[in-house]
Parts: structure tokens; C-alpha cells; sequence
């Protein structure tokens, strides 16, 4: 059996009044105490969200959840759905011609774009160009994530892959 002791702290006191106010933070509060008792815990937490998969493997790719997209020389709209995504793949390019190339990845609510990823490849830059890229956005109602190559010569190959609906309800593969 372990032995109990009291701690007599009053920042840790105002701490716990802090986070939980049900605890004693409304009212006469009782003294911290300790133990030298061993008291296993066990985290549910994934189980209670609805998920038994570790955070790194629900977020695996599968062909099901897998949606390719490749992008060379125009706008393309990629995502339209609400929810969260993992956005990753590469990009290549030159510009050996006269013309420099405005490459990006945009979030618009139909009205005004906002670049959140981008790559601009002055005219005459001959040698090739190859950037990997991976993030995760969030889409609200009436969202889209659009992709621009702003040359023929640049090219984005990727996969979207949708890890949340809009309420955080996981996606599993």
C-alpha cells in the first residue's frame, strides 16, 4: 500500500481552480494530495472518437481515398468538398522560353483567392526544377482548392486525400 501526503501549494491550487472549475474553483476547494501508489491509466481516447487506428496510419493512402490529379499549363480545381485534406505530390518545371511561370496552389470561396503554396520560375531558367509538397487544408462550405501551372512546362502531379469531414469525424482508408 502506498503512502499519502498532502501538498501545499498555491500555484498549482490556482492552476487546477484554472483548468477545472467543477474542482473546486466555485467554491471551498479541498488541499492537493499525492500518493506513492502506483495508478495505471488508460487513454481511450482514440476508441472514444471513433477511430482504433494510430493518428500516422489513419492517415494512410488507399485506392479508395486516393484521388490523383496532374496539372500542367492551367487552372484546375481540385478539391470542392468540405472537410479536411492532405494535399502532396511534386512539381517539375522549366522556363527556357521568354515567359517566366506562376505556379501555386489556391483556397477560394468563389470570390477571392487566397495562395497558400507557390513557386515562380523566372523566363529562362533552363534547368529543371523539381519541389515535393504536403499539406493539409481545411475546406468550409463553399470552398475549393484550386492548382495553377502557369506554363506548359510546368507540371504538378499529386494526390488529395480527404483525412476529416467538416466536423473532425476521422476518414479512415
Amino acid at each position: 500500500m502506498g503512502s499519502e501526503f498532502f501538498i501545499n501549494s498555491q500555484d498549482l491550487e490556482d492552476k487546477i481552480r484554472q483548468l477545472l472549475p467543477s474542482q473546486g474553483g466555485a467554491g471551498a476547494g479541498f488541499d492537493l494530495s499525492a500518493s506513492t501508489q502506483i495508478i495505471p491509466i488508460i487513454d481511450l481516447t482514440e476508441s472514444a472518437e471513433g477511430s482504433n487506428l494510430r493518428e500516422d496510419l489513419q492517415t494512410s493512402i488507399s485506392y479508395n481515398q486516393a484521388t490523383a490529379f496532374a496539372v500542367a499549363g492551367a487552372t484546375t480545381t481540385i478539391i470542392n468538398n468540405t472537410g479536411y485534406y492532405r494535399i502532396f505530390g511534386t512539381f517539375s518545371g522549366t522556363s527556357n522560353d521568354s515567359s517566366a511561370s506562376a505556379n501555386k496552389f489556391s483556397i477560394t470561396d468563389g470570390v477571392t483567392p487566397k495562395i497558400i503554396w507557390s513557386l515562380n520560375i523566372d523566363h529562362g531558367f533552363d534547368d529543371a526544377l523539381i519541389m515535393i509538397y504536403d499539406f493539409n487544408v481545411f475546406l468550409d462550405a463553399g470552398d475549393s482548392i484550386t492548382c495553377t501551372s502557369g506554363s506548359s512546362k510546368s507540371r504538378f502531379s499529386g494526390v488529395t486525400r480527404q483525412i476529416a469531414d467538416i466536423t473532425g469525424t476521422l476518414v479512415n482508408p
